[in-house]
């Protein structure tokens, strides 16, 4: 079943990841037994996610998505590990291999930080998708937030009743939208990566009280601001 799709579709040519060696192997197998033309594979190399371990995958939530927002591209591609730049210059952009080849050589020499190649890596991945523009406005969003520890200039607002009495952290969390689940609102508060008004939240039983204009950061990349009513 893993390669007959090939022998219904005729074709020519699949192209896949190396993890995919075998599904692409047996249609060719299959194409032979129904007495058609083997089709031509080319595999490429596993690109792994932001934890460098795993392959980049939507389901580990270890991705860059090409549609999120410029400041989350940006952001998630400064945390790669620096041993897994170069890889992702040569698989995920256009630039000229000589070029990437010249960058590495240079931080192997210590003549280039790896910081800095890798804000080249970031912003070519948001110009790659969202313009110029933006890539210049996610560079500086990102020396703003993540350098010099100040708060973006533009937060998503979430409007909320201050009638209600102190709110418990975790629901709060989830009605804002930074967490589709109360378990993953838990683990991060675990992890220390939930501040409000830039001061850490540690006890996930910790009940808050609701103010205007409060800041809900998670991790250094989401930011909710609170407005009641």
């Amino acid at each position: 079943m893993q390669g007959y799709d090939s022998v219904v579709l005729e074709s020519d040519i699949e192209l896949g990841g190396t993890d995919q060696k075998f599904n692409l192997l047996m249609g060719r197998q299959l194409q032979e037994a129904y007495e058609k033309e083997k089709q031509v594979v080319i595999m490429l190399p596993l690109l792994e996610g932001l934890d460098g371990v795993k392959k980049m995958s939507k389901s580990l939530h270890n991705y860059i998505g090409i549609n999120e927002h410029p400041n989350d591209i940006f952001g998630k591609t400064m945390s790669i590990p620096d041993e897994l730049m170069f890889k992702y210059f040569q698989l995920a952009t256009s630039l000229p291999i000589d070029d990437i080849v010249k960058m590495e050589d240079k931080v192997q020499k210590g003549e280039a930080h790896p910081k800095a190649i890798k804000s080249t890596l970031a912003k070519t991945f948001v110009r790659m998708y969202h313009g110029e523009e933006e890539a210049t406005k996610a560079e500086s969003h990102f020396e703003m937030v993540f350098k010099k520890g100040n708060l973006p200039d533009e937060i998503p607002e979430k409007t909320l009743s201050n009638t209600q009495g102190d709110r418990w952290i975790v629901d709060l969390l989830v009605d804002v939208g930074l967490f589709n689940t109360k378990n993953e609102a838990r683990r991060m508060i675990k992890n220390g990566g939930v501040k409000i008004n830039q001061e850490k939240i540690t006890d996930s039983d910790e009940h808050i009280t609701i103010e205007n204009d409060m800041i809900i950061q998670v991790g250094k990349r989401k930011f909710v601001k609170i407005k009641t009513r």
